[in-house]
């Protein structure tokens, strides 16, 4: 048994609607907040209603809807804030209380560790954290499909790259956790991400790449 709790925020702000993590070690009471977005209120209500310790604060990437809570709680809780060192030097990312980190550093909260998987595409860094039956994954994979690979240090190749890793290496039972849903719930087994969302049958980097950069899209959100 886990000793552990997974809390899911829906925050939005205007068109932009993310979901932020709360990871709670119920032993220590020490917690981890993955990607804190727009809502502060909502976060420090959850925090104060757990009574817990925030020790750390996870970023996927630098981007503004997944970071514009950082300082905010970093002024709250004096909390270490963790980014993939790729990430953090290509984008010239800072704040307060920053940590770099890269792929195979574990980051602890009480009696839980969180492992960083770098999945580049998305962005230049991208990082995943993976927490025993647990994989937070930002950007990078949404249950539909996966983030846009456009703009600087994006590369869809590289998104293939970080599919198949991913494939290699989660248990089908393992819990997804994106930072964006657009139809199912949070939590969903890695299992259905392999029957539903097609970047991960597609086997071929040339058919990835030409599938997820095709111009006919309509939208961001047309994965298809």
């Amino acid at each position: 048994m886990n000793n552990y709790d997974v809390y899911i925020l829906k925050t939005s702000f205007m068109h932009f609607i993310n979901y932020t993590y709360i990871v709670f070690d119920r032993h220590s009471k020490e917690a981890a907040i993955i990607d804190p977005a727009w809502s502060l209120r909502a976060i420090k209500d959850k925090i104060e209603s757990l009574n817990a310790d925030v020790k750390a604060i996870l970023l996927t990437h630098s981007h503004f809807d997944h970071t514009n809570l950082v300082a905010p709680l970093v002024k709250e809780y004096c909390s270490n804030v963790f980014i993939s060192q790729i990430e953090a030097d290509f984008y010239n990312y800072t704040c307060k209380n920053l940590i770099k980190v890269n792929a195979g550093d574990r980051i602890g909260i009480g009696e839980s560790e969180f492992l960083c998987i770098l999945t580049p595409g998305h962005t230049a860094g991208s990082m995943c954290y993976w927490l025993d039956d647990c994989f937070f994954t930002g950007d990078t994979v949404f249950y539909e499909g996966c983030g846009i690979c456009e703009g600087a240090g994006a590369s869809p190749s590289e998104m293939y790259k970080s599919f198949q890793r991913i494939k290699q290496l989660l248990p089908q039972d393992t819990r997804v956790y994106p930072a964006h849903c657009y139809g199912k719930f949070p939590g969903q087994p890695f299992r259905s991400l392999l029957k539903d969302n097609i970047y991960f049958q597609i086997e071929k980097e040339e058919q990835f790449v030409d599938f997820r950069m095709n111009r006919n899209k309509k939208g961001l959100f047309d994965f298809k």
